[in-house]
């Protein structure tokens, strides 16, 4: 400020008038690239490997890259989300992104090195060896279609929806999403006249079931 006319505060209010205008819109504090998925359905970025479903193994795709997350996006939805490994030549496995591969192949379920690690509830060890000493070889599978819930549920939504099963003695991979879509069941709000009073003389009348009686009872009507 040496040599200048005017205090900062002064010459600040005159710079303003020449400031450019904030922008509409924030700055998204990322990076965006191109890769391409392998055959193990890893997505490389930063030296740094990242699951996707195993659907987009080989298949092109966009990773977007915050300071903590790494998004993977095809056809314009994200298919992938993991912590930011800041660490070099690692591997990020998302259990959930292989079940439906080891669907078909279930015999590799205690092998595949994407779930080493994964902890799951006490409940899925024994909805497990119910169902394999019930069905046999079958019930690896259907305990694997338990754990593809976990593509649209949440973890511990489905923990209770296996709890539940194994509490009713229906185990099995229907009964529990059948519990778990009933238990994301909302009742339907009644309908409310207040306020709306020139509805209450609305009459509606009772449909005529006769022809319908009539198919009911084999009679044409």
């Amino acid at each position: 400020m040496r040599g200048k006319p005017a205090t900062k505060g002064e010459l600040l209010v005159e710079e303003r008038a020449a400031f450019l205008p904030t922008p509409a819109e924030g700055f998204a504090a990322h990076r965006v690239k191109p890769a391409k998925a392998s055959s193990l359905s890893l997505v490389r970025f930063d030296t740094n490997d990242y699951s996707v479903p195993t659907a987009y193994a080989h298949r092109g795709v966009t990773v977007v890259a915050a300071v903590d997350t790494v998004r993977v996006v095809a056809d314009d939805l994200t298919v992938a989300c993991h912590a930011r490994r800041w660490d070099r030549h690692q591997v990020t496995y998302d259990p959930v992104h292989y079940l439906a591969l080891l669907e078909r192949k279930p015999g590799a379920l205690d092998f595949a090195a994407p779930l080493a690690g994964w902890e799951l509830p006490v409940c899925f060890g024994v909805l497990r060896r119910r169902l394999e000493a019930e069905l046999g070889g079958p019930g690896t599978r259907q305990f694997i279609k338990v754990l593809r819930l976990l593509e649209w549920a949440d973890p511990a939504e489905l923990t209770r929806a296996v709890q539940r099963a194994l509490e009713l003695g229906a185990a099995d991979a229907d009964a529990v999403r059948l519990i778990l879509e009933h238990s994301r069941e909302r009742p339907v709000g009644l309908f409310c006249l207040d306020g709306r009073p020139h509805l209450k003389q609305v009459a509606v009348p009772l449909p005529d079931l006769t022809a319908y009686a009539s198919l009911t009872a084999g009679v044409a009507p």
